[in-house]
Parts: structure tokens; sequence; C-alpha cells
């Protein structure tokens, strides 16, 4: 068993563990970022398979775009984040371990590229393990991509459906309402007779001064 073995074996073990971290434990910080260590172990396992561009997409778009995507839907579901910005520093610690793990796994993936004396590629033929994704997903797979694009539309419309409250005090919008408008509903003319404004009265003279 080479380095390589035993790397891709310890990435896949630490995506497993931090995998059942994010559903079992009850701290939405905790989950966040085991998720986020979850991303980046999987990227990793990619990378050692010699899939170079999938790696580096999985950190850049799920751990930099759909972790974002994850805290507005915890915004929308009004959950009361105000204990947890009071309990910032007891976080460090496990925000710290998921970092140590990281550069960790960093390191030794440098190690077993640099240890491999030809580098590893998706495809027989040598060529970029890019190109051959492109050829791969726009001709063989392109159905799969795009009913796999439809199912994920309309998973983020239902997750936006669900979530939509009805809140007192708050203002909404009803397009179909706005549409339905009439000048009629907004102005209303009124017809007023024309009246001539009272001229005011004179103002007292002054008390004329006591003659000597």
């Amino acid at each position: 068993m080479d380095l390589a073995q035993i790397a891709f074996f310890v990435f896949a073990t630490a995506a497993t563990l931090s995998a059942a971290a994010v559903i079992s434990v009850k701290n939405p910080v905790h989950a966040a970022l085991s998720l986020v260590l979850t991303f980046f172990s999987v990227a990793c396992v990619w990378i050692i398979a010699g899939a170079e561009f999938l790696g580096v997409a999985l950190i850049l778009v799920y751990v930099g775009a759909v972790m974002v995507l994850f805290l507005f839907v915890v915004m929308m579901l009004d959950i009361d984040v105000a204990p947890l910005r009071e309990g910032y520093v007891r976080y460090l610690p496990f925000g710290l371990l998921v970092a140590v793990v990281m550069l960790a796994e960093m390191l030794t993936l440098i190690g077993v590229k640099a240890s491999l004396a030809t580098p590893l590629t998706a495809d027989a033929a040598g060529a970029s393990n890019t190109k051959w994704l492109a050829h791969a997903l726009f001709t063989d797979f392109l159905l799969p991509f795009e009913v796999a694009a439809v199912i994920l539309t309309v998973a983020v419309i239902a997750a936006v459906m669900l979530t939509l409250r009805r809140r007192p005090g708050a203002k909404h919008q009803n397009p179909s309402a706005q549409a339905r408008v009439r000048a009629s509903d907004r102005i209303r003319i009124i017809k007023m007779d024309a009246v001539k404004p009272a001229v005011p009265a004179p103002a007292e003279p002054a008390a004329q001064e006591a003659k000597p």
C-alpha cells in the first residue's frame, strides 16, 4: 500500500466522520463547520483520483457559495442566533480543530502529489481532466445533466415556498393585485365649487399717544 492509497483512506474516513457529524450534532455552528470539513475532504479525494478540476470546483462552489445559501436558509427559518453570537468564543476550539484537520489534509495532499512520478489523470490517454469532463458531460451525460439542473431548480423554489411565512406587521407585495390595479383605484378626482376667499379684516390702529 503506497502513500496515495493511505491518503485516500484518510480523506475518505475524515469525510465520512464529518458528514455523520453534520446530521448528529445539535449545534448549527458545529454542523456548518463539519459540512465545510466534509466538502474539503471529498475535494481532497477527488484530487487524489486525478480530478483536480472537480476538487477545486467543489471548494469554490460548495464551500464558497452553497454555505452562504445555507446561511440564507437559516435566516429565512427565523432561527434565534442571538445565543450563538453571545457564545462565539466557545466555538473557537471546534473551529480550530476543523482548521487543523484541513491543514493536515493539505500537507498530506501536497506530499502525495510530490511523491508521484507520473501525475494522475482521469483519461488514460493523458489528456486534461477538465477537457475530459467537459467532453463527457456535454456528450454522453447531457440528458442527466439537464435533468439534475431542473431537479435542483425545483428544489430551490420548493424550499423558498415552504419557508415563506406571513408575519404580522410585515409588508408584502401581491403581483396579481398590482397587475389588476386601475387609475381609479389610486387617484380620485373631486369636483369642488370655486369659492372666493374672504378678505381679512384690517388690523386695528395703534393707540394714539396721549397729547401733552
